[in-house]
């Protein structure tokens, strides 16, 4: 088996610039780098993982933080998973899971040097674990946008905007009587950023358009749904348009439609602000901006690498929302006493 000394004996350098090499500790020529590269892919020289790790003072391992809470999709928080764990190993990085709402538990990874950087999900408006991450010293990126992120770089989708492109797109449609079903009250009690932020967003459009809007928290039951409908679009005010931001909900939204006699979307217009896989799972899929697990994922990491490795002033990056137009929304015709269109 290779050793570092072979490596370097093929290579026609010193020990110390291969060890300089691998762990990137410092600038070393792209003639140089290439020769001890060349060398260790002829020789098959593999180091041993622990190895660089003492080497370099790194783990090669970031931590991921996402609690599990009752309120979230658990589907939906995979799919952010998977984006990061994906990416994490294209930089050679293992990712430890933390899904506990524990300060404690993020102290002790960072302490203990046993993680090199941290990923932070589901953050809140006021989320008392930011002015500890912050004191860490350690590079960490929250997916969500805190009202103070104490110099914290974070990346999210842009959910007021995927509102107010919902609302236009139905009110270009001719709807003025929209309403929203939302996250679960749990959601909002504790300001999780994506549900504070689709609702201001909503209200801020409806307002703007002029449209009459009513918005209502769920419940991830049938009979919440059942419910929020009945207040939202029946009776005299009833709303032709509505906005549903709750993924539990959307796969049984069509049929509790139809057993309330209501068409999809001949009497009511419906987008989703949801992961695509969740619009398309439909006979009909949804009109819908997606929200792009994988690329927030992606980005989180990319940008924790980065600061893992040079200075980065601090950033907030927002990913634009799409609206993808399916079968679920329909122009206003003509409409009746009860505001259903005809």
């Amino acid at each position: 088996m290779a050793t570092m000394n072979d490596v370097a004996r093929a290579a026609g350098v010193s020990t110390s610039t291969v060890s300089y090499v691998l762990s990137g500790k410092r600038t070393i020529s792209a003639d140089t780098r290439n020769q001890v590269l060349a060398a260790i892919e002829k020789l098959g020289y593999s180091p041993h993982a622990g190895a660089r790790a003492l080497a370099s003072n790194r783990s090669n391992v970031l931590g991921l933080v996402v609690p599990l809470r009752d309120d979230v999709n658990v589907s939906v928080v995979m799919q952010f998973v998977a984006a990061v764990v994906t990416t994490a190993r294209n930089f050679e990085q293992d990712v430890l899971l933390l899904t506990q709402d524990d300060i404690g538990g993020i102290e002790r990874v960072t302490s203990q040097s046993v993680v090199d950087g941290l990923v932070m999900m589901d953050i809140e408006a006021r989320d008392p674990r930011i002015p500890l991450l912050a004191k860490m010293r350690k590079p960490a990126v929250l997916i969500g946008v805190p009202d103070d992120a104490h110099g914290l770089s974070c990346v999210d989708f842009d959910f007021a905007a995927a509102s107010r492109v919902s609302v236009r797109h139905l009110v270009e449609l001719g709807h003025r009587r929209i309403a929203l079903i939302g996250s679960p009250q749990a959601s909002l009690e504790r300001h999780a950023t994506y549900a504070d932020r689709v609702r201001s967003g909503f209200e801020e459009a409806c307002r703007n358009a002029g449209a009459h809007f009513a918005s209502r928290a769920c419940e991830p039951t049938s009979s919440a749904l059942v419910e929020a409908l009945q207040e939202l679009v029946t009776g005299p005010q009833a709303a032709t348009g509505l906005v549903v931001h709750n993924e539990f909900l959307i796969p049984f939204l069509r049929d509790t439609l139809a057993t309330m006699g209501l068409r999809v979307p001949e009497d009511l217009s419906i987008v989703a602000i949801a992961p695509t896989d969740v619009a398309l799972a439909s006979t009909v899929p949804w009109t819908a901006v997606s929200i792009p697990a994988h690329d927030i994922g992606r980005t989180a990491v990319e940008m924790v690498m980065e600061r893992m490795h040079s200075e980065k002033p601090t950033e907030v990056r927002l990913i634009v929302p799409t609206l993808v137009e399916r079968g679920t929304t329909v122009a206003v015709t003509s409409e009746s006493k009860d505001g259903r269109v005809h």
